[in-house]
């Protein structure tokens, strides 16, 4: 499968858990929300899983963002929570005061894209402090002549991760120095397909989101490469995995409730995941691991689960 269909809202996507790690007459239902990010590489392996072992499993996925998922999960309500970035002591607590023990896997790299309208022939790269001037608190730049001399006194249509996505947290702490700090007069949305439209929608757009989204709309959109003191780099499998691309570059993981990896439909899910993430991961357009992380992860759940 070369492209896929990402959807934008709580989607259901049928699966059965007699092959991977799990056993013939598994049935049951999994509960994964969060990351829009982190959503394709889930709906990839939920599709392929129900493709190989025919349907006894129902696997809901919902894409509420880092920051919404983590709420449900740590509530005790899915078993799975798609995670752009790490999760944050506030919601540690949140889990701790509910009982909910977890285990986190990493499953890919990502580098946000930076994007503009497809026509925009004066943006050939932005710095970090230039993205900086655009994005931070308080910031006063309206046109793109007050980005760079030069370039055209028209209006900058900006859009960006909603305030519940994990997306929203780590772009503001790498550009604008501090997590969740940011000017607040712009399109926001959890879902990264909003932002493409958006994007693809203004002729003076500017926009950031999960690189996934812009490599599945890779003809509708121009991505921008950014210059953090280096020179310009576009992200791509090299530069994310090297960390060249910088400092745009971040871990996606999933985080699964260990009560729930004691049911046989949550483990075999999780394992068929992992077994076959460093394949499915480059056709979401993101940047897979190397594979002894996979095989780390494996052990990880070998060792939680008691697997062999």
């Amino acid at each position: 499968m070369n492209q896929r269909t990402y959807l934008a809202l709580a989607v259901m996507t049928l699966v059965a858990c007699s092959g991977g790690g799990g056993s013939g007459g598994v049935s049951g239902t999994v509960e994964v929300d969060g990351s829009s990010t982190v959503v394709p590489i889930t709906e990839a392996a939920a599709e392929d899983y129900g493709l190989e072992t025919g349907g006894a499993v129902r696997v809901n996925v919902g894409v509420s963002g880092t920051g919404g998922g983590f709420k449900r999960f740590c509530a005790g309500e899915t078993d799975i929570s798609n995670a752009s970035r790490p999760i944050v002591a506030t919601e540690m607590e949140l889990c701790r005061e509910n009982g909910v023990e977890y285990v986190a896997f990493q499953v890919a790299l990502d580098g946000l894209a930076v994007t503009v309208h497809r026509q925009n022939e004066f943006v050939d790269c932005l710095t970090v402090e230039e993205l900086k001037r655009v994005w931070e608190p308080g910031s006063t730049v309206t046109r793109w002549s007050e980005v760079r001399a030069g370039w055209p006194a028209e209006p900058i249509k900006l859009y960006g991760a909603g305030t519940n996505s994990g997306t929203f947290d780590y772009f503001t702490e790498v550009i604008n120095g501090e997590a969740r700090a940011s000017r607040p007069d712009y399109t926001a949305s959890e879902d990264d397909n909003v932002l493409v439209q958006g994007v693809e929608g203004d002729p003076y757009s500017l926009g950031y989101f999960g690189f996934a989204y812009y490599w599945e709309n890779r003809e509708r959109l121009k991505i921008v490469p950014v210059d953090s003191g280096s020179g310009c780099v576009t992200p791509d499998d090299r530069t994310v995995r090297t960390g060249d691309y910088a400092p745009l570059s971040r871990p996606l993981f999933i985080y699964v409730k260990k009560s729930a990896l004691a049911r046989p439909e949550v483990e075999a899910f999780v394992r068929f995941y992992l077994e076959n993430a460093e394949t499915l991961v480059p056709q979401t357009g993101y940047i897979a691991m190397e594979t002894s992380r996979y095989q780390e992860a494996l052990a990880q759940l070998d060792q939680e689960t008691g697997g062999v």
